[in-house]
């Protein structure tokens, strides 16, 4: 019953994008009619017969039915789902393109009557193409996202009041098992309920676990699913139990269940979700690699490159300024260079304005004995800053000259914050984890100091905050982090 429900639903869903994909090719030519006749257009064969209309709305489900946008994911996020889509719409108007472009469309050379003039407001030819294919890559976004987030928030609401509810049992009733009922409770929006549980052990005389039955061991599981089949089983096995995986899988091929394996490690350490690959039919599950592979790492370097001369051609004469008071303030440089370690554990000089009084530079910085705070940093109220250094450091002014760190590839605007050799070689040892911070490049401004975490604050929350970040890492996140940078910095009577 379920499955033709499942069914049901995809069938919703390609209709409904169908309609969108055609209102979005209406309204992108509606969008040029009106800009070049100034009326509202009335010619409705027309639109009908254009090979826009033709090829947009096939092309469109193939692209959405690749991102996998049809298949039953109970788990996939609104936010998650939209990002599936801006690449099929991306897709979508690369095929278009090139399949106009192959059967020699007018659309894609001169303008119509009704684009008359042809030249635009920039004195370019202002073609068919460069109108509304344009306008339909922005209509399909704005339908295509808007409709499958008003269909997904409907579904969660229903879901949440006990209707489309997935029923299933989970194999395991120790640790691992008991995280999956909790993960899945928490989330329900997801419409997943978990009926019963199934022991991970032979045989058991535990009844409930968390509140939910549980109807024998292994040795029952026949039994048990002849009973009450679920929809769907969570395999949650210990890693101590690993190799009895294959055999459970065996005995699950009876029955017309869905199986979803949970595997037995800690995602607490994890720099980003695990993603599972195949090479010849094997399967390869990714516990731990750079989150920045591909075209994350070219978006991220194009913010950083885009931000840092925005900001150093804002900043120049703050920064002329404050180099200036430096100089006059004393005898020394006015640029303070130390060794950091960034991406991959690679040395670099990181660039900050000096703080403190020449003989009393910021390498004799005592190492702190308490190994759970900061060590190695300058102390409240330290002596050795000077008054000019000490405002420079209370407003974040005196790590400017990162920028130039930004530009030459040494760190990135957002991401954990670079440390020292010497300290790194002793954190990596004393704390569990610590080493994946390098798999970013370090940042100017992170998760940890926009959430108060600067200074002489604990190192093991920094950390926490710093994994989290990598775990979940995204552009969004990074242009997130730099606007509450500024308004806590800037606007905010608190700086971060």
């Amino acid at each position: 019953m379920l499955k033709q429900r499942q069914q049901i639903f995809v069938t919703l869903f390609v209709a409904a994008d169908a309609i969108a994909v055609a209102g979005a090719c209406y309204a992108s030519w509606a969008v040029r009619v009106v800009r070049r006749a100034d009326r509202w257009p009335n010619q409705w064969e027309d639109f009908i017969k254009q090979p826009l209309v033709l090829f947009a709305v096939p092309m469109a489900i193939f692209a959405m039915s690749a991102m996998r946008l049809y298949r039953p994911r109970r788990d996939r996020s609104i936010w998650g789902e939209q990002g599936q889509i801006l690449k099929a719409v991306a897709m979508t108007i690369a095929g278009l393109v090139m399949t106009l472009w192959f059967i020699g469309s007018s659309l894609l050379t001169a303008p119509s009557v009704i684009d008359a003039p042809a030249l635009g407001p920039w004195g370019w030819a202002d073609t068919p193409a460069k109108v509304q294919i344009g306008w339909l890559a922005i209509f399909l976004v704005l339908f295509l996202g808007s409709m499958r987030a008003a269909f997904r928030l409907a579904l969660r609401y229903i879901r949440r009041r006990g209707w489309n509810l997935r029923h299933v049992a989970i194999i395991g009733t120790g640790r691992l098992g008991q995280i999956t009922c909790r993960t899945l409770s928490r989330n329900s929006w997801t419409g997943i309920n978990v009926a019963y549980f199934i022991s991970h052990h032979p045989r058991t005389g535990r009844k409930s676990c968390l509140n939910r039955s549980v109807l024998g061991g292994l040795d029952d599981l026949e039994d048990i699913l002849e009973r009450r089949c679920p929809d769907a089983v969570y395999l949650s096995l210990p890693s101590q139990q690993a190799g009895e995986i294959p055999a459970v899988l065996r005995r699950l091929e009876r029955f017309a269940v869905d199986v979803r394996i949970v595997p037995d490690v800690n995602p607490r350490y994890m720099p980003h979700s695990m993603t599972v690959s195949e090479l010849e039919g094997m399967p390869i599950l990714s516990y731990r690699e750079c989150p920045l592979y591909g075209l994350g790492g070219f978006t991220k370097r194009a913010l950083d490159l885009a931000g840092a001369s925005i900001a150093i051609l804002l900043f120049s004469p703050l920064m002329l300024a404050v180099a200036a008071l430096i100089r006059l303030s004393g005898p020394g440089p006015v640029i303070f260079r130390q060794r950091r370690v960034s991406l991959g554990g690679e040395v670099f000089n990181i660039y900050k304005f000096r703080t403190m009084a020449h003989a009393d530079d910021e390498r004799s910085a005592p190492v702190s004995s308490n190994s759970d705070q900061i060590a190695g940093w300058t102390l409240a109220d330290d002596p050795r800053v000077t008054p000019l250094g000490r405002w420079l450091r209370k407003t974040s002014i005196d790590e400017l000259p990162q920028l130039f760190n930004v530009l030459r590839g040494d760190m990135s605007l957002v991401g954990p914050r670079p440390e020292r050799p010497e300290l790194i070689a002793r954190f990596r040892d004393d704390w569990r984890g610590y080493m994946l911070r390098q798999h970013v490049k370090a940042g100017m401004t992170g998760w940890a100091q926009v959430n108060g975490l600067r200074g002489q604050t604990s190192l093991r929350k920094r950390l926490q905050y710093d994994l989290f970040y990598i775990r979940h890492w995204s552009l969004w996140f990074d242009v997130r982090i730099l606007l509450m940078t500024i308004y806590r910095g800037f606007i905010h009577r608190n700086a971060i």
